[in-house]
């Protein structure tokens, strides 16, 4: 590989910019969402309940009488806000903000609709509800874009966090020093290592989004520890048990290969005998269960592992909300961090 050739992976990366009002500013489609939901109407509720009862007795029936209108408009303004995601997302931001309000008005009016019809409101409130329901909605749709909002500063972290993980002096100096030495006994090896390291780059220095797959995150943590194998040899063992069923689940990008780095750097880099590690995933029903294993060296404690931890599991809870699990453990020289997302 000539250096034309090595200098022209770093020039062929994909435009990272997206068209205006491609981005949708809240998703009622998560399961977090919804709970989140359910739960800030019903406060709202009990809270104005609170205003009207005399006695604990009366703000029961009160809270109840006015569930039966919040909770069906609540659902239906979360069935009409994911049922329309798709189209809301082609939207500009304002207007997406305006939707979200508007769908929040005729819930209401929908639910105060729903008591009159049971015979529960004689008068229905319908100009009330639905400045209630509007209120209510915005709260909702704001709580929602700042949690998206979120997002961009944990996945900056991680991105600006990889980079210089992947320009590390001592890192790059192995690498390189390592493809030097086999240029010329296997300088198809040499290549092959290259390459690696320049799709490494090519990956903390991409923009790729919200999400990315599990295939894609495997696929980078295999290039990492194929040039980590010829760094250690013998000394590191790599054991693969892949389920093809859970490659399609959604994970943030760069979530695996800092997990792997950790294994091989509290793992192997210590001990004189190497480490095993070994990757794991499985698809369980709905979810899908990944697991990145390491032996320590004997006397090693968990804390040299917590470096990414703390990043992983906040940018997982951030996509993934309540449908996420994330355990880490060591235990009888093995440490093993789990994770489990929807399928």
């Amino acid at each position: 590989m000539n250096d034309t050739q090595i200098l022209s992976t770093f020039h062929d990366m994909p435009p990272t910019s997206r068209a205006a009002g491609s981005t949708l500013v809240f998703d009622a489609c998560r399961v977090g969402v919804v709970l989140r939901a359910v739960l800030f109407v019903e406060v709202v509720v009990g809270v104005g309940a609170m205003f009207m009862a005399g006695n604990p007795m009366d703000w029961l029936t009160r809270t109840a009488l006015l569930t039966g209108g919040a909770l069906p408009a609540t659902l239906v303004w979360l069935i009409a806000a994911c049922s329309l995601k798709r189209v809301l997302e082609r939207l500009s931001t304002t207007v997406q903000y305006a939707a979200g309000v508007a769908l929040g008005a005729l819930a209401a009016v929908y639910g105060s609709g729903i008591l009159a019809l049971s015979g529960l409101l004689e008068s229905p409130p319908w100009v009330a509800s639905a400045f209630a329901g509007a209120l209510l909605s915005a709260a909702l749709v704001t709580a929602l874009v700042l949690r998206a909002r979120g997002q961009m500063p944990a996945a900056t972290a991680a991105r600006l966090s990889e980079l210089q993980a992947r320009i590390r002096p001592h890192f790059l100096f192995n690498t390189l020093n390592s493809a030097i030495a086999l240029v010329r006994a296997e300088p198809a090896k040499a290549e092959a290592m290259l390459e690696d390291l320049s799709d490494l780059f090519r990956h903390a220095l991409v923009d790729q989004g919200e999400s990315v797959t599990l295939a894609d995150e495997l696929a980078l943590a295999e290039r990492y520890l194929a040039i980590e194998q010829v760094r250690f040899g013998d000394r590191l063992r790599v054991e693969w048990a892949l389920d093809i069923a859970a490659e399609s689940a959604q994970l943030p990008p760069l979530i695996l290969q800092p997990l792997v780095e950790n294994a091989v750097m509290h793992g192997v880099e210590p001990s004189p005998g190497g480490a095993r590690i070994k990757i794991s995933t499985e698809r369980r029903r709905t979810s899908v269960v990944i697991k990145i294993t390491n032996t320590v060296p004997a006397g090693q404690g968990e804390h040299g592992h917590g470096v990414a931890l703390s990043n992983v599991r906040d940018r997982l809870s951030l996509l993934h909300d309540v449908q996420m699990r994330f355990h880490s453990v060591l235990k009888d020289g093995v440490y093993q961090v789990r994770i489990e997302v929807p399928a």
